[in-house]
């Protein structure tokens, strides 16, 4: 008789199974496709307790058991200064999910007020540096984190609607203060109403941000992108499709000016040769 599935054993499972096109194949398509995993490597995967952290958190130890590329894997936790019940969701979900991390504790979300017009970035920007040190700690040369399809597109059309400027998220980017690290986003091409569905058909308890300085979600700028993307998805369904694929094909010699390494440039440049 067939040995019962134990909780994650069905939860891998599923996600090899009923959830391969939706989830597995567009997360190892994007890690063959950007090379972001390479033999040898040694992978920080950082978990903050929300939805795509932990499905990415999971994902990563599967593919430690089915991939052909060797690679060392480490999952860190990092308490920015949550609540206590935030930090007992946290905890929680990751012993239910059997994710076995190391804990950095910071006072991050106290330090980011020091910048009370934009504590958002002060938070992310030591939030990231943080994660850097302790996974460079641990023998990693890379940080994964848990942007997804939705998080491209909308990052997309943010720098051009708020930023005046053509800008993507890019699936992976060497470290400008951390030398020899690389930021990898193996979620690239997974879109997020497929994690929320995995969340939800788990009963998952997640995270959103935990942070008391947190503006309504109605209140920001990507909520307002996340929201005119699918009203343009109502009448044309292709439009996310189009704007993820607008960044793999950009036509250069279209543009007015560019800047490539600190550098600008511009159409002009060579427009008589």
């Amino acid at each position: 008789m067939a040995r019962e599935l134990n909780y994650i054993e069905a939860m891998e499972r599923d996600l090899l199974t009923e959830r391969r096109k939706a989830i597995w194949r567009p997360f190892v398509n994007a890690v063959r496709e950007y090379q972001l995993i390479c033999p040898g490597d040694r992978v920080a995967v950082c978990v903050s307790g929300g939805k795509d952290s932990l499905l990415l958190a999971v994902l990563m130890r599967m593919l430690q058991k089915h991939s052909k590329v060797p690679f060392d894997a480490k999952w860190l936790v990092m308490d920015p200064g949550y609540l206590p019940e935030h930090r007992k969701t946290v905890e929680a979900t990751a012993a239910r999910l059997g994710i076995e991390y190391t804990l950095i504790e910071s006072d991050v979300f106290e330090a980011a007020t020091i910048r009370p017009d934009n504590p958002c970035f002060m938070c992310a920007r030591m939030r990231r540096g943080c994660l850097y040190r302790h996974a460079q700690a641990l023998g990693c040369n890379k940080l994964a984190l848990g942007h997804h399809y939705d998080d491209v597109i909308e990052t997309t059309l943010m720098a051009m609607l708020y930023g005046g400027q053509i800008q993507a998220m890019p699936p992976k980017l060497h470290a400008k203060n951390y030398p020899g690290m690389e930021v990898i986003r193996p979620l690239y091409r997974v879109r997020e109403a497929d994690i929320i569905a995995w969340r939800d058909a788990y009963a998952l308890a997640c995270l959103q941000c935990a942070c008391s300085m947190a503006r309504r979600p109605e209140d920001s700028a990507r909520q307002s992108v996340k929201t005119l993307i699918r009203t343009l998805a109502e009448a044309n369904p292709k439009v996310p499709v189009n704007i993820f694929n607008s960044i793999h094909t950009v036509q250069l010699d279209t543009l007015v000016g560019w800047k490539y390494r600190g550098e600008e440039h511009s159409f002009l440049d060579d427009y008589d040769a």
